[in-house]
């Protein structure tokens, strides 16, 4: 136990603890220098990553600046831009109303003209009335020594020749004036026609070349539009149309004056509406299909127009058209049915007179046919129904009748006078057009009404569906002079107090007949 305890031993012991506690303070201070650099190594990497936030983040506003900057510059320019078209608009407008001006200062000074030259002729026409009525009043004074009769008698008597010259004197007047008028007024009359189509052709255009089709709710407006507007764009590519998609609450407006396009559309945006999907590939497989359904039922329009009038066989372009003609509206009357009605009657008139009566039904069902072309095709459609009779190789009678069912051609054959006359009595007949049944009736009565007001006509008659009125006069009563103004004095009356379709001729006959009897 004394061993263990020796001096050399603590001594040992003691060199042991304090080479421990040496090695652990040099331990603690290498650590502690090892803490202290990775502190300081975090500081500098914290301190760089946000110096290069900083920078990230002035760049990003910079980019954003100059982002702000050229939407800026460009909404301005095009501010500029729109502005700029404003001012030339408005000069445009200074300039129209400039140059306005100075026309109406031109025709207000050829007024001022016109007046003072008109007051200078009032002037001279009153010193010529007084000068006249002073000659007159000699010439009186010098009748009445002469004649022995008093100036009643004699105003009397001159009265009579006076009235009697001026009737036959007017009579020839009318009627030479109206023969003038009627020379001159074809350019006039084309003139008023232009003006009339300029005011009312946006009515005309709404009635011959729209479609309405109604929606289930508005929502359905954003899906045919579609994402910015592929769908409405590749609708109106597809068909043909435009779309007209306003505020309008739930309707869809479809425009387009070929008839066939538009019900092309409106059949396929019906369908496309009640599929749900509206998509460019989809718009076009429907348009696609409904195209080759309606030329099909066109087709098919055709056969059984053909088929019903028994009249063989047609060229198959032909019965394409003869099918198209569906789709065709005049006044309100289909363009098939009408054919086939004006095919009919002139079969039945035929057949009475012993004509060929397919051949009629052919000429009938074919003198509208240019109708079917005339919204895609330049030309009157009697000029465009010839022209496709003669390509297809129809009959020269048919032919003829298509030329001349309005008069623009003479009539060759029976057959052609006939498809005129059916034509006629289809688009005449009481509800062939729209006008009602009593409506018809009162025209013809108040026509023939106003004729035999007038002072010695005998009979009056409403013919060819109240486009024309003939008048039967007393021969005692009126002369050949005064059957022109009585014919201008009946149609005076007509304009002013009926309302009619077209032309109304008036024509007055003076019949005398002169009998004995043999014994």
């Amino acid at each position: 136990m004394n061993d263990l305890l020796s001096p050399s031993l603590i001594i040992a012991c003691l060199i042991g603890l304090l080479i421990g506690v040496i090695i652990m303070v040099i331990v603690g201070k290498i650590g502690l220098n090892r803490g202290k650099a990775l502190a300081k190594q975090i500081v500098e990497d914290a301190e760089a990553k946000s110096k290069n936030m900083v920078k990230q983040a002035i760049l990003d506003g910079k980019t954003q600046v100059y982002d702000l900057k050229l939407q800026a510059e460009k909404e301005l320019k095009d501010r500029r831009a729109e502005l700029t078209d404003l001012e030339n608009k408005l000069l445009r407008r200074e300039d129209s109303l400039n140059y306005r001006d100075e026309t109406m200062n031109q025709k207000e000074k050829k007024l001022d003209n016109k007046l003072k030259q008109a007051e200078e002729k009032e002037q001279k026409l009153s010193n010529m009335e007084q000068e006249l009525q002073s000659r007159i009043d000699g010439q009186i004074a010098l009748l009445e020594k002469v004649s022995n009769m008093s100036e009643a008698d004699a105003k009397a008597e001159l009265m009579d020749v006076v009235e009697k010259k001026i009737q036959n004197e007017v009579a020839v007047y009318i009627r030479d004036s109206e023969e003038e008028a009627r020379l001159k007024a074809q350019e006039i009359a084309r003139e008023i026609i232009a003006t009339a189509i300029q005011r009312y052709s946006q009515e005309e255009a709404i009635e011959r070349s729209v479609s309405v089709i109604s929606i289930p709710n508005e929502e359905m407006k954003g899906r045919i539009i579609g994402r910015e507007g592929r769908n409405i764009q590749a609708f109106e590519a597809a068909t043909g149309v435009d779309l007209i998609i306003d505020d309008t609450p739930e309707t869809i407006t479809i425009s387009c004056f070929n008839p066939i396009r538009r019900e092309i559309a409106r059949v396929s945006l019906e369908s496309l509406i009640r599929d749900g999907r509206i998509q460019p590939g989809r718009i076009e497989d429907v348009v696609k299909k409904v195209t080759k359904e309606i030329n099909d039922e066109i087709y098919k329009a055709g056969e059984n127009a053909i088929f019903r009038l028994q009249i063989g066989k047609m060229n198959k372009e032909l019965v394409q058209l003869v099918g198209r003609m569906k789709y065709r509206y005049s006044y309100g009357q289909n363009g098939l049915e009408h054919s086939m009605e004006v095919a009919f009657i002139a079969g039945m008139m035929a057949a009475e007179l012993g004509l060929n009566q397919s051949l009629a039904k052919r000429a009938g069902l074919l003198h509208d046919i240019g109708k079917a072309v005339d919204f895609e095709v330049d030309g009157t459609h009697v000029e465009l129904g010839a022209k496709i009779a003669k390509k297809y190789g129809e009959n020269e009678v048919v032919i003829n009748a298509i030329e001349s069912h309005h008069g623009d051609k003479p009539a060759t054959s029976l057959i052609a006078n006939l498809v005129a006359a059916a034509d006629t009595l289809s688009a005449a007949r009481p509800g062939a057009r729209n006008e009602g049944l009593e409506n018809y009736i009162n025209r013809l009565e108040n026509l023939e009404n106003i004729a035999k007001s007038f002072d010695g006509v005998e009979k009056a008659f409403a013919i060819q569906a109240g486009r024309e009125v003939r008048v039967m006069v007393m021969p005692d009563k009126v002369d050949d002079a005064k059957c022109h103004l009585i014919a201008h004095d009946i149609k005076e009356k007509i304009e002013n107090e009926l309302t009619y379709p077209g032309q109304i001729k008036v024509t007055v006959i003076r019949d005398m007949r002169a009998s004995e009897i043999a014994k």
